[in-house]
């Protein structure tokens, strides 16, 4: 008798169910003019995590590992193919990791690996599958293109294919490009055709340190450097994603000694990539099994390394926090300068407020003299570090700097 009812329901009534019940929209990212990534209209500082926990992994206190990272204020998490090909359990993987992004706020940037080159037909028809098969994801903020092909000495053809297959299927995400820290400045910009945003991954923390790079500087102030390099890289031109150190293979493999970065260290390699321009982070090597406590190994993911040291420095940047308008926001015209030695900073204003992002590299401690403030600036809060403040005279305030320290200073303009 129900499903004779049913049957009998005039045909307005499922003519309203459907208008009532209307499918999640697609997301739809873009690059605005100041490299910034704007999703739906909202601008977004991509911090993400390679790999992220699994979609129904939980935490040792019992929670979604994936809204744990959110509630931190999270951003990205770049999913997809890792250790193998795709193949139908990756892409039910992807699918579950697409709608956890979207239930707790995150974004997912799904790993093309294999199919991020095209050469043949067979290619060009995985890659629009793949493609076609989440393009329409709420969940979805970005694609990833291949992994450090400078590198790999990768053939510019099949990658710019890639690329054009990629933005004719799905012209709402872009398409990331990461290379190893290696090559040259002018033999990474001939892959810059090959995505819309680039970045670069380096892990300076192990022994002997600064192993990860072929360049004389092996302190983590590496981080600046390389990001510098790949500002050059983009000609300002395209947005710069750096990918930082949880673990590596040069802490995990046979014969190496497992080291992780101090919150300290992570901490500055952070803030070093923002001050000298990156616009995105990840981090990587939470996963990595090798890396991961007995305790760990049973929730598949580092949370140790995560309460202890990467919860803090995401707590600072991420969603949730002061500081993050102004990691979406342009860099302050004000001429705030500098000349004491090994400092590097960078100014933002944004609602009647400006951030002053400082550090300093390796070297001696110095009380560094900053100057260009507008005379509207007194006294300023230096966050994170409360009640301590520094006060602003005729554009002009003083601080003490250790090597490697971070301070994030606020003033009301």
């Amino acid at each position: 008798m129900i499903g004779m009812t049913v049957l009998r329901a005039p045909i307005w009534f499922f003519i309203f169910a459907v208008v009532a019940s209307p499918a999640v929209a697609a997301s739809d990212a873009k690059i605005n003019r100041d490299l910034v990534l704007e999703i739906d209209g909202r601008k977004i500082f991509p911090i993400g995590f390679t790999m992220p926990p699994l979609p129904d992994a939980v935490t040792p206190d019992g929670r979604n590992g994936i809204e744990e990272l959110a509630a931190a204020g999270a951003t990205f998490m770049r999913t997809g193919a890792q250790g193998g090909d795709w193949n139908e359990a990756i892409f039910q993987r992807e699918q579950k990791y697409l709608d956890a992004a979207a239930k707790y706020g995150l974004y997912c940037m799904p790993f093309l690996r294999e199919r991020s080159m095209v050469d043949s037909d067979a290619k060009e028809a995985q890659l629009r599958e793949l493609v076609r098969r989440f393009k329409d994801h709420p969940g979805l903020g970005a694609w990833k293109g291949d992994d450090e092909p400078e590198w790999g000495k990768r053939p510019l053809p099949p990658l710019i294919r890639a690329r054009e297959i990629v933005a004719a299927e799905d012209p709402h995400h872009p398409l990331v490009i990461i290379h190893a820290p290696r090559g040259t400045v002018s033999s990474l910009k001939r892959y810059n055709v090959t995505g819309d945003i680039l970045g670069l991954d380096i892990y300076p923390i192990g022994y002997p340190p600064g192993a990860n790079s072929l360049l004389p500087n092996k302190h983590i102030s590496m981080v600046g450097d390389y990001t510098r390099m790949m500002i050059e890289v983009s000609e300002r031109k395209q947005p710069v994603w750096m990918v930082l150190q949880i673990a590596w293979s040069g802490v995990i493999k046979p014969g190496k000694t497992l080291r992780f970065p101090t919150f300290p260290e992570e901490r500055f390699m952070t803030y070093h990539a923002i001050i000298n321009g990156a616009r995105g982070l990840l981090y990587f090597g939470g996963g990595l099994e090798s890396s991961l406590s007995e305790a760990d190994r049973k929730f598949g993911w580092n949370w140790t390394f995560w309460r202890r040291v990467l919860r803090p420095v995401i707590e600072e940047i991420g969603t949730h926090s002061p500081l993050y308008p102004a990691l979406v926001s342009a860099d302050s015209k004000l001429p705030i300068t500098t000349q004491s030695a090994g400092i590097e900073l960078c100014a933002r204003e944004v609602n009647g407020e400006l951030f002053v992002l400082a550090c300093k590299r390796e070297g001696e401690a110095v009380n560094a003299q900053f100057t260009g403030l507008p005379a509207s600036a007194g006294v300023g809060e230096v966050l994170y570090e409360s009640p301590r403040k520094v006060e602003a005279k005729a554009g002009v305030f003083t601080d003490w700097f250790a090597p490697f320290e971070v301070h994030v200073y606020r003033f009301k303009i």
